[in-house]
């Protein structure tokens, strides 16, 4: 779904509260935790994470899911281990009300796309 706000904010404030606001957001604030140096913004009219020059992170709310999109998730997980019983394609993350975050990897992901991403590795699809 796309939403035509300006501002990370007014992102979150559009959204309606319901399991996929309450799943984007604790996502939201795992990657400022796990990456406290990615400016947060818009870009896509999506919430976006990266620096200046460019994006390492999407996250946008779709009707069943939430989507984290981060590239080419093989370059970051090749072997798959973190990602295993998380619903992936190519480079998007689907989160489904009944995953938990707790019960997932994703935190080591994002730790592992940052890394790659800072260091140069070409990440994106």
């Amino acid at each position: 779904m796309q939403y035509d706000v300006k501002t990370p904010a007014e992102y979150i404030e559009i959204l309606d509260d319901d399991w996929r606001k309450d799943k984007l957001v604790e996502l939201r604030a795992l990657i400022k935790s796990k990456a406290p140096a990615l400016l947060e913004g818009i870009n896509y009219k999506m919430l976006c994470y990266g620096d200046k020059e460019s994006n390492v992170f999407h996250l946008n709310v779709q009707k069943d899911y939430v989507s984290l999109y981060a590239g080419d998730l093989k370059k970051i997980d090749p072997s798959g281990d973190l990602l295993k019983g998380i619903n992936t394609g190519k480079s998007c993350i689907r989160f489904k009300k009944s995953i938990s975050l707790d019960d997932t990897n994703i935190g080591l992901f994002i730790v592992n796309a940052v890394t790659l991403w800072e260091s140069g590795e070409r990440v994106q699809c």
